[in-house]
């Protein structure tokens, strides 16, 4: 962490950024970019704005309007960036440091010991939330096994408000974190309950009309190359086996417990594993088991019909 600080005056600060940290929002922002680059963080820029926004309490549009109008940083903003900006470059998670992870219309608070929701599972969750809008009855139900922070389960509460969706989680550490987004949200009609996906919503067997589940599927050998996945991500939300698709198999026995007929099955996993799946779902005994690709053309989403 840098020890001297600028002149706390705007002209002196702005005239003299080389003694200390940089005293605008556009050289603070530049010096971020530098640092966070060099360290090889994926998207220095976004992630140094949206760093510079979580300490002056503005949204990554407010601090490039800053950053123009040549805002000066006080000192404590300066300090307080300047160690932010050390922890990402040192490849904490972005949202670990500013404690929110966006994720569809909704942030959630997350932080160490519960898997930070990605973007390309926003497209996964939309054929979960297709999929209750087609159900042709006032009070669909869908269930999210294994809901991590509950994003995919409030996504799907808060998009579909008519719809009842109920979620589980079986890591203490997760828990708590979903239980605090379940409860920021406000979705009346969602439900989460501390118990493992193998064992949960007996009463609703038979009556579910959507299952999603996001499971650990790296397999146990594979090495995630990010270290902001390798060394801070949660294991449990990681790994699923020797081949990645222990809990994908038991998703598969839960989801066929609670599905009616004719019930939709939504699975995420890697973009290597959806023959596999589809290969396996299909022994289970699932229909017309399909995969789909995410933004970025891998596969990520397999689809099958109860």
């Amino acid at each position: 962490m840098m020890t001297s600080l600028m002149p706390s005056t705007p002209s002196a600060a702005a005239d003299n950024p080389s003694a200390g940290h940089p005293a605008t929002v556009e050289l603070a922002r530049q010096h971020a970019v530098e640092i966070l680059t060099r360290a090889a963080v994926p998207s220095p820029d976004v992630d140094a704005e949206l760093l510079l926004g979580h300490v002056l309490g503005l949204g990554r549009g407010a601090v490039q309007a800053a950053a123009i109008t040549g805002r000066v940083l006080d000192a404590e903003e300066r300090t307080v960036f300047a160690e932010l900006v050390e922890r990402r470059a040192a490849r904490e998670p972005l949202q670990h440091i500013t404690g929110r992870a966006a994720f569809r219309s909704m942030e959630l608070a997350v932080g160490p010991g519960v898997f930070v929701p990605r973007p390309e599972t926003e497209s996964v969750v939309q054929f979960a939330i297709d999929a209750l809008r087609a159900v042709p009855i006032p009070r669909p139900i869908g269930v999210d096994l294994g809901t991590g922070s509950g994003a995919i389960a409030l996504a799907m509460a808060t998009e579909v408000p008519n719809a009842a969706i109920y979620a589980t989680e079986n890591s203490v550490e997760a828990f708590i974190w979903a239980r605090r987004n379940f409860a920021e949200s406000g979705a009346d009609n969602a439900t989460v309950v501390f118990e493992h996906l193998a064992d949960a919503f007996h009463e609703l067997d038979g009556a579910v009309d959507v299952v999603i589940s996001n499971p650990p599927y790296v397999p146990d050998d594979a090495i995630p190359r990010d270290p902001e996945v390798r060394l801070h991500d949660p294991s449990a939300a990681l790994y699923g086996g020797p081949d990645g698709l222990d809990v994908v198999r038991q998703v598969s026995a839960t989801a066929q417990r609670l599905l009616h007929r004719g019930g939709t099955l939504i699975i995420e996993h890697g973009e290597l594993q959806g023959q596999a799946i589809r290969e396996l779902l299909t022994a289970d005994g699932w229909h017309a088991a399909a995969t789909h690709r995410d933004l970025t053309t891998r596969d990520r989403t397999t689809i099958a019909i109860r």
